[in-house]
């Protein structure tokens, strides 16, 4: 039994390519194209849930607000990386709760602290606009 072989023969002058490096190409390609997807979905699940959740309660506990606010997070995520909403997160819950003992100017004041938070604001911002 003859099994016919996909790929180029040494007859075969008019074969332009072998499927075989086709398929591994894009292999290649797509292992390639992952950590980039992981870099811009690099948002771990629970604070995706906890951001809903928190914006529900604030906008009511319906299916309308929990389209919202899973498409509000989903867009936040695509402006910025985890770790400045993670650093505006922390500076604003330091904030609200007075801070390390009282001391709220160490969150508030730096420049890199007040940079983190309007990323975040202008991320919100933008989400309010995309997320109606």
């Amino acid at each position: 039994m003859d099994i016919p072989s996909l790929g180029r023969q040494k007859n075969e002058p008019g074969r332009a390519f072998d499927p075989h490096y086709l398929a591994i190409g894009f292999l290649l390609l797509s292992l390639a194209a992952g950590p980039a997807c992981a870099e811009e979905n690099d948002y771990p699940t629970s604070a995706r849930a906890d951001y809903v959740i928190g914006c529900m309660a604030a906008n009511g506990n319906t299916r309308e607000a929990l389209l919202k606010c899973s498409c509000a997070i989903d867009t936040i995520a695509s402006l910025m990386p985890y770790s400045h909403y993670e650093e505006a997160e922390t500076a604003l819950s330091l904030q609200a709760g007075g801070g390390v003992g009282g001391r709220v100017g160490l969150f508030r004041d730096p420049p890199q602290i007040k940079a983190v938070i309007e990323e975040l604001h202008h991320a919100q911002a933008e989400a309010n606009l995309q997320c109606r």
